[in-house]
């Protein structure tokens, strides 16, 4: 054990002793240093604003995320979940009828609504629509087609996860958004623009008042941002990233030209 102890503490010790010799080598080499923090700098700036050249101007980066939520209750006119005279299968009718909704919120006519109400391009929306047994994965026309770049603008993306809940006629709708109002807007947005479906749909089909279906929202949405001080972090991290390999590759470069210099300095006091 005593053995195992002192040979830790050498090794801590010499750690400690190349990182002295690696740091005194940079403060020789200051003009190396200076452009390690310009590029480090550039980097940092680019991880959170988008650089442009013509005409030059900085442009903030969506890397922020927010949600907000909001729940829409499938009633009939005269209100089934109060009355007591409603039986399991009315209430089972319901909840199927609650699954049926959530799949025209991602139906295209719907959803360009929904776009247009909450000022989105419909090309960045996408609604998951509910998942059942019978239906266990998204229709194409909800816009949830994956693609490689998505991966580079995920959180500059407009989301809507309807879910429709088992134990009551309830749709539960989650959006996501680059802030936190856009989100509460697109999530109170699905459930007007359905309403307004569903209101054009009877008066086109001539539907009796008392036989319409009532969508009745729970409250309305409020948004809220889930990664504060995401954007300063991206900003150290990416600093502090580039400054190293920046750093090391002015280490490597000085030591290739020193032994660049040596091996000439041999050779020539061999050819004297």
């Amino acid at each position: 054990m005593p053995r195992r102890a002192s040979r830790r503490r050498s090794a801590a010790f010499i750690s400690a002793v190349g990182i002295g010799m690696r740091l005194r080598k940079l403060w020789g080499l200051r003009g190396g240093v200076a452009l390690c923090l310009a590029l480090s700098t550039l980097a940092a700036v680019w991880s959170v604003q988008r650089i442009s050249v013509s005409p030059l101007r900085l442009t903030p980066r969506s890397l922020e995320m927010a949600t907000a939520s909001t729940h829409a209750v499938v009633d009939t006119p005269i209100s089934a979940v109060l009355d007591l005279r409603q039986d399991t299968y009315s209430f089972e009718g319901l909840r199927n009828r609650a699954v049926l909704l959530g799949n025209v919120i991602a139906g295209s006519t719907v959803r360009e609504a929904i776009a247009r109400r909450a000022d989105v391009p419909v090309t960045r929306l996408r609604i998951q629509a509910p998942l059942t047994l019978e239906q266990a994965a998204a229709p194409p026309e909800s816009g949830n087609e994956r693609h490689t770049s998505d991966i580079l603008r995920a959180n500059d993306q407009y989301r809507l996860n309807i879910q429709a809940n088992l134990s009551v006629p309830m749709l539960d709708i989650y959006a996501q958004a680059p802030t936190a109002r856009s989100a509460a807007v697109l999530a109170n947005a699905a459930v007007d623009e359905l309403r307004v479906y569903l209101r054009h749909l009877a008066a086109d089909q001539r539907t009796p008042a008392r036989d319409r279906i009532r969508l009745l929202q729970l409250g309305q949405a409020h948004g809220t941002v889930i990664n504060k001080g995401v954007r300063w972090e991206m900003f150290l991290l990416a600093f502090v990233v580039t400054f190293a390999l920046t750093c090391a590759s002015v280490l490597f470069i000085a030591r290739v030209r020193a032994g660049w210099r040596q091996q000439a300095l041999a050779e020539r006091a061999a050819s004297a």
